[in-house]
């Protein structure tokens, strides 16, 4: 996960708590949280019932303000909670939801004053919580948060300032988001699609057939990891060896509404574009998102429409084109249209075969 910042790229580290023994400090400190969320919950409900308007961030950090000593929580964690809640309800334009007993802990802090590193630890209001130092942090810590997953194993989330000066290949490359394979390239080389989903569905169902919600859980996690591991692979991959990578601007949350919904939903194009987008921007490469229409159906070397159209030629996967006689893989052709497509816009699709 990224975000831009003034001085360089700002990525958000994240670490596995050895929570066996303080996982119940941190849970003490997740109730807590959750009041001072619930308590700006209530403030905004009062005033918008006696003043007719919504308290600020000010109103809410001020009102607050001391509640840090009593609940035994850090002043900036009240302050963060203040401010996010504020940020949420302004975004939904609606008050957030209560935090009860079945909300995920969440206890946020500003890195600077509220924690310390020490090697494979990190120690929050005089407590030492070890985690799996699984990578160094290269840069500046900005800010985190201790967070739990479905499953209540806490993270350490670290969002870290680190520099944009790594450096990428010399090639490029258009790609083609698919679903028989994650992705096409323009150089004819393709992305296997692994369909983990598909891997885990049958475990996952006799899990959930047997109400066994801990399996399930677990099968779901294992199946997010093994998905988010195989994208970073592919994505780092290609970042380092072009500098210009051109990607179709497919919308998958549209083909979700689709009987191809749990296929497109496995293939994770957003999240993989995603990755794409940030560490172009880490390595100094170039990521350009094109129009893909008509990318399928027009022939990358004389530009005629002369591909399978249409949902019932969707199994064509190989075409010979009418106008030029070229054999064209359906894939591999829509990528090359693709990456001709942020040179020239509109794509020579335009023209007819005669």
């Amino acid at each position: 996960m990224q975000t831009k910042h003034a001085f360089g790229m700002i990525l958000t580290y994240r670490y596995r708590i050895k929570d066996a023994t303080t996982g119940k400090h941190l849970d003490r400190l997740g109730r807590a949280v959750n009041r001072v969320w619930n308590y700006c919950g209530e403030i905004h409900e009062a005033s918008r019932r006696h003043n007719k308007r919504w308290p600020s961030g000010f109103d809410m950090v001020k009102l607050t303000t001391g509640s840090g000593a009593l609940l035994g929580l850090h002043s900036d964690t009240v302050q963060a909670v203040a401010k996010q809640f504020v940020s949420s309800r302004n975004l939904h334009r609606k008050r957030p939801h209560w935090r009860g007993k079945k909300a995920l802990g969440w206890v946020p802090f500003a890195a600077a004053r509220a924690i310390k590193m020490d090697g494979d630890a990190v120690i929050h209001l005089k407590r030492r919580y070890r985690f799996w130092d699984s990578r160094p942090v290269d840069g500046e810590i900005r800010a985190g948060s201790f967070a739990q997953d479905a499953r209540r194993h806490w993270y350490l989330n670290l969002q870290v300032e680190v520099g944009t000066d790594e450096h990428c290949g010399p090639g490029e490359v258009g790609i083609d988001l698919g679903l028989k394979t994650l992705a096409a390239l323009s150089d004819g080389s393709k992305i296997e699609n692994l369909r983990h989903y598909r891997k885990y569905e049958r475990a996952l169902g006799k899990a959930q057939r047997a109400r066994n919600k801990g399996r399930a859980k677990a099968i779901h996690a294992k199946i997010v990891n093994a998905r988010r591991h195989h994208l970073h692979e592919q994505s780092t991959r290609l970042v380092r060896n072009n500098s210009l990578i051109v990607v179709g601007d497919v919308n998958a949350k549209k083909m979700t509404q689709t009987r191809m919904a749990k296929s497109v939903l496995d293939a994770s194009w957003s999240g993989f574009r995603s990755m794409l987008h940030y560490k172009a921007i880490r390595h100094g490469a170039m990521f350009v998102e094109v129009n893909e229409r008509g990318s399928s159906v027009t022939c990358s070397a004389c530009g005629a429409r002369s591909g399978p159209k249409g949902i019932a030629e969707l199994r064509v996967r190989e075409w010979v084109c009418y106008g030029c006689g070229v054999l064209h893989d359906r894939d591999t052709n829509a990528a090359v249209n693709l990456f001709l497509g942020a040179e020239r816009r509109p794509l020579v699709a335009e023209i007819p075969v005669l």
